[in-house]
């Protein structure tokens, strides 16, 4: 675990375009994904993305290979993924712009990333791909070529909370832990993608897609701080999911809403039942 993470960063639509349009020196992410279909993010990025955006894949550059433990989705080693951001001509200084297609998580799920190396300069483009495409904004099928440069991190992974450390703070009651999967998985009536339904012991749930709005645009601040009530800030808080990718969305309100002491468990529910001596709880909690 560690310190406090820097602001929760959105830009529109609109200035987005602004910056575009004055050739400003930024790089723009597009990380849309289904997990249901693994080919779709690339995809549609060849189909028309953003202008001059490169593209980066939950799993081949977001992700490391799964291995028993570690979850479906376990955090790639601190070297591989500088040397990504290199290759694609990002350095420590670069202004990013991520977006997926919005409403969604990927999105946030490399913001935090970004973030949880020490990387200031990043934004989520608020509404995502949709709210470009409402506004009537172009799309291009061109793919850009960078000029490599090495990326230089501040620091490893932080903000992070491995399974052990999850079960000490749960045993001392030392944190809360918030369940970012929908109530039906929650409550182990539904489990799409894994073997085991139900949730971890203790946790308490707050389905990810609730800190948007219907348009997909992140609620506002007023909103999220009501959402988020009955959390105490002075309290950490240990956000999971199914591994670790839509509870980010969950970490980026939070942070919005005024919380600082927010941590993620990386390996979530995957890597919980992949032991078999741990239980899972299908009540309310």
């Amino acid at each position: 675990m560690g310190g406090d993470m820097t602001l929760a960063n959105l830009i529109h639509v609109q200035h987005l375009k602004e910056k575009l349009d004055k050739k400003e020196r930024l790089t723009v992410i597009d990380v849309r994904f289904d997990l249901t279909d693994e080919t779709y993010g690339y995809k549609v990025y060849q189909e028309g993305h953003i202008p001059t955006a490169i593209y980066l894949d939950l799993n081949k550059d977001l992700s490391r290979p799964v291995s028993k433990h570690g979850g479906k989705h376990p955090l790639p080693d601190l070297a591989s993924f500088v040397d990504i951001l290199g290759k694609h001509g990002i350095n420590h200084h670069t202004k990013i712009v991520v977006y997926d297609d919005g409403r969604d998580m990927t999105a946030a799920r490399l913001w935090w990333m970004l973030q949880a190396i020490g990387h200031r300069k990043v934004s989520i483009l608020d509404g995502g791909l949709t709210a470009w495409k409402e506004a009537g904004l172009s799309l291009e099928t061109r793919l850009p070529k960078q000029k490599p440069t090495v990326y230089k991190a501040k620091q490893t992974y932080r903000h992070t909370i491995n399974i052990e450390e999850l079960k000490e703070k749960l045993k001392n009651k030392a944190a809360i832990l918030v369940d970012s999967r929908s109530k039906a998985r929650y409550l182990g009536k539904i489990e799409p993608l894994y073997h085991k339904a139900g949730h971890i012991p203790g946790a308490k749930n707050y389905f990810w897609k609730d800190v948007f709005t219907d348009y997909g645009q992140y609620k506002s601040k007023a909103m999220l701080k009501q959402h988020f009530k009955q959390l105490p800030k002075d309290t950490p808080i240990i956000v999971s999911c199914g591994s670790g990718v839509s509870a980010c969305p969950n970490i980026f309100a939070l942070k919005k809403a005024g919380y600082d002491q927010i941590y993620l468990y990386p390996g979530g529910y995957s890597d919980w039942i992949s032991y078999e001596d741990h239980r899972v709880e299908t009540k309310e909690e």
